[in-house]
Formats: C-alpha cells, structure tokens, sequence
C-alpha cells in the first residue's frame, strides 16, 4: 500500500488539499459559535445514545449518554453568562430535554439530583 493511499489524506488528484484555503483560522470563529457548536455536538451524540435516533436502539448505550450530557451540563452551566441568554436558553432547553430523556430511558431512574448533569443543573423534573 502507498504511502498517499493509506494516509487518506491525498485529494482526487493525488495531491494533498490545501488546508489553508478550506477552512477558517480558528482565531476567525467567535467563542460563542465554538461553545455553540460543541454544545450541540454533545447534544447529538447523547440523542443518539438515548437510543432517539432513526436506528434507535441500535446505537441505544446509557453509560455514553450519561457522560454525554454531564459534560454538556457543565459546559452550558459555566459558559451560559459569557454566551448570553438568547444562546444559553436554547441549550438549557435541550439539556434538560435529554436529561429527561435520560430518566425515562433508564430501567432504574436516577434519584433527582442524581441524574446527568444535575450535579451542575440541579434537580431535573418533567
């Protein structure tokens, strides 16, 4: 195998791609679109591993999931007076949305206060 071939990493020319012109300079990206983003990357892999995706059950792991939306809680939780109310709310509403999901995925429920992320959001109730 060649070298460019296992690399992944060579265009359709075979030559590698500019980097430069592809993507952004990160110091460009505002700190608000970062946290946003990673937010909602947090948020998609924890639907996924509430089993709520199109293949549902297949992906379905709880331990990921719990993971998942603890660290979404503490970023949303300590980055919600930097980013503002008109981003933060929007990701507190998807927290505690995933943090109810989490509740009635479970074949044993955490106690409230127990529960993903309610170590930084307090006690999630439906």
């Amino acid at each position: 195998m060649s070298d460019t071939a296992s690399s992944g990493s060579a265009g359709p020319s075979g030559q590698n791609p500019d980097f430069d012109s592809m993507t952004r300079d990160i110091a460009d990206v505002p700190a608000v679109e970062v946290i946003t983003t990673v937010a909602v990357h947090l948020m998609s892999s924890a639907a996924v591993n509430l089993g709520l995706s199109e293949d549902g059950e297949q992906h379905k792991d709880l331990d990921e999931a719990r993971k998942l939306i603890h660290s979404l809680a503490g970023l949303v939780t300590a980055s919600a007076t930097e980013i503002g109310s008109y981003h933060a709310g929007p990701l507190r509403d998807g927290l505690k949305s995933l943090q109810l999901a989490f509740r009635e995925a479970s074949l044993v429920p955490d106690e409230p206060g127990q529960g993903p992320g309610e170590k930084f959001t307090g006690p999630v109730y439906g």
